[in-house]
């Protein structure tokens, strides 16, 4: 299938028991546990959102993640990119599942891997904050044996590329200390490897200092205007009659709720059209069920909403050189956060196949 665009999508693996969440949440917890206890906070609020015909799947199961891949690709998709966690001295959390799409050669779907380099915190769940994974950067000798952790991905013929670079996204490179050395290590290590380097990309939520990121010497900026939301539109209010009835804590306070159809006008900015930047198109946006409502809500995403926001973002990159018209859809499977692709029983493949017709030359 021709594209107008190289659509990534990001790829949560979060689906199947791990004893890090068994002891931090509950035994068996999953993605799931959130999505399924979610309810509405708010009058026409959809929730919970739950998925169609891939199901309640466990990511142990390789027929789920053929699937996803099938899915994927019949509309229009690139790779997904896998995001990645590695806490430092070698610690990793919920490798199983793109490890064993490494080894096993299956799902045959492109793909790459974002550092999701945060310590996790259970502040959305009650823990005050506890610190359960602390992120850490010991230096020298780890950023090798990360490396060559993930060496055996670079090489692979799955690999996603941009200028024959294997294409590696940094979620916080602001927080790596010494984040020029760690990229100078890796692309000399690339070139020892008989690659040509790596081809590195930053998450920025705070677009205005994406010439920041460059001058660090990354090779693009994936760009997350979320923040804007907040920033230009105007400050959702609820009724003092909705906010009884839903019984929120601070009677004084307004959930951070915004029309999708509205927020869609300020999620890309022009600064997307630049070469090195790599616009984020958002199909929905619920994090309730993992937040309670603490955090952004886009209310009512429709397909057809989504149609405008991914025309324009394709729009924006369609002129840019082919190996570098990527745009990040943010995301395949990251459902607690309400943020996904896959099929719901609300609307079907109706996202799925909003893409395909927006994207298919």
């Amino acid at each position: 299938m021709k594209t107008k665009a190289r659509a990534i999508a990001y790829y949560l693996p979060q689906y199947y028991p791990i004893p890090e969440n068994d002891e931090w949440w509950e035994k068996g917890f999953t993605e799931w546990t959130n999505v399924t206890k979610a309810k509405p906070l708010f009058p026409g609020h959809h929730q919970p959102n739950l998925p169609s015909e891939l199901g309640f799947y466990d990511l142990r199961v390789p027929e789920v993640r053929e699937q996803q891949a099938q899915l994927a690709k019949e509309h229009g998709i690139e790779g997904f990119c896998y995001w990645h966690y590695w806490f430092g001295n070698g610690k990793r959390i919920l490798e199983r599942t793109f490890k064993e799409v490494l080894e096993t050669g299956k799902p045959d779907f492109p793909f790459c891997l974002a550092w999701a380099n945060e310590t996790w915190k259970g502040v959305w769940h009650g823990l005050n904050n506890q610190i359960l994974a602390e992120q850490k950067y010991p230096g020298t000798e780890d950023y090798v044996t990360h490396f060559y952790e993930l060496l055996p991905a670079f090489q692979d013929k799955r690999y996603i590329r941009v200028n024959n670079k294997p294409l590696f996204v940094i979620y916080k490179p602001f927080d790596i200390p010494d984040v020029n050395f760690f990229m100078d290590l890796w692309n000399s290590l690339a070139k020892e490897n008989e690659l040509e380097g790596i081809y590195f990309i930053g998450h920025l939520f705070d677009y205005r200092r994406y010439q920041d990121l460059l001058d660090l010497g990354l090779d693009a900026v994936n760009v997350v205007r979320m923040n804007e939301v907040e920033r230009q539109l105007p400050k959702p209010k609820l009724s003092l009659k909705e906010k009884f009835k839903y019984k929120l804590k601070n009677i004084s306070a307004n959930l951070p709720v915004y029309k999708y159809e509205d927020a869609i006008k300020v999620l890309l900015g022009d600064e997307s059209k630049k070469d090195n930047i790599i616009p984020t198109v958002f199909p929905n946006w619920d994090h309730s069920p993992r937040s309670k409502g603490k955090t952004l809500i886009l209310h009512d995403s429709t397909p057809e909403h989504f149609r405008k926001h991914i025309r324009e973002a394709i729009n924006f990159v369609e002129n840019k050189p082919d190996d570098e018209n990527i745009i990040f859809i943010k995301s395949w499977n990251e459902w607690a956060e309400g943020n996904y692709l896959e099929p719901d029983r609300r609307y079907g493949r109706r996202y799925l196949e909003v893409l395909k017709e927006e994207n298919t030359k």
